[in-house]
């Protein structure tokens, strides 16, 4: 892209560089690349996740320019509005995605990315074990979690995989966001909601829900719980299960970032009824 003028850093990510690129003669660009690429496929799969939700979902994201290995090359979004109005029709929306996508299997047809970690999607029957394997244990293996959970820690995981069946209720896999916290929730340019930095794969519909509610939505989101939870017929136990399915998401933020923001503190309090007492 040869015509660009000036590009303007953006705020919000965490694992990438990002900025909107004004271009001469030409509607400006939305560009995110990594100082380091992790791998050849990162921003491919973006794109194809993008797709994904707004093909199979007929959820809004951006229209993908470009992706190859450097870089992705994305149409502008706006900001979301501060309104109600704006997270009811997100609520509509989210519910349509997975009510409309369910599938037999949990996975999708190829790994993708999270943040700067591989998303291991390799196809299973069973949520559970799917959940599991892929989705909490995979993280015990990666530096920063071990420094940050001691023996008991991780013995307490195990037990909790082991118990996940009990503890959570036996729903079909979906189509899925997988990185769904507020920030990556914007708007088109007509105001209606629209997603980006997708993690896709077929799971259960409560790993999105779970990571709305856990990172600290803003107030006039407040009714987006009540209207998704109607639209889907959720029982009146579903916050009580947010702290275990946003496991995944704390151990992934432990992983990657120096400054966990809390994600420690927030597992070992998920964790603490499962640790065995000396």
């Amino acid at each position: 892209m040869r015509d660009v003028v000036v590009v303007e850093p953006a705020t919000g990510g965490l694992a990438a560089l990002a900025g909107i690129a004004t271009r001469q003669g030409a509607p400006s660009v939305f560009v995110k690349a990594f100082a380091d690429v992790p791998a050849d496929d990162v921003f491919r799969t973006e794109a194809e996740g993008l797709a994904a939700l707004r093909d199979l979902g007929g959820v809004a994201t951006p229209e993908v320019i470009l992706a190859d290995r450097e870089l992705i090359v994305l149409s502008v979004l706006r900001p979301r509005p501060r309104s109600e109005t704006f997270w009811e029709r997100f609520a509509y929306a989210l519910a349509h995605l997975h009510l409309s996508t369910t599938h037999p299997r949990f996975g999708w047809h190829r790994d993708n990315w999270l943040g700067r970690r591989r998303q291991i999607n390799t196809w299973d029957d069973d949520g559970f074990a799917f959940f599991a394997q892929h989705r909490l244990l995979r993280w015990l293996g990666e530096p920063r979690v071990e420094a940050a959970l001691d023996a008991r820690d991780r013995a307490a995981l195990e037990r909790l995989c082991h118990r996940l069946p009990d503890l959570l209720p036996d729903r079909p896999a979906c189509l899925t966001h997988g990185d769904l916290w507020a920030q990556n929730v914007l708007a088109t340019p007509d105001g209606q909601p629209a997603l980006i930095d997708p993690a896709v794969s077929y799971m259960w519909a409560e790993v999105d829900l779970a990571h709305v509610w856990s990172t600290a939505p803003p107030p006039e989101a407040r009714r987006f719980f009540d209207v998704y939870a109607e639209l889907t017929a959720l029982d009146g136990d579903w916050r009580a299960r947010m702290p275990i399915v946003q496991l995944r998401q704390h151990l992934a933020v432990l992983a990657q970032f120096d400054d966990d923001w809390g994600a420690a503190d927030q597992v070992r309090a998920t964790l603490a009824p499962f640790r065995t007492r000396t």
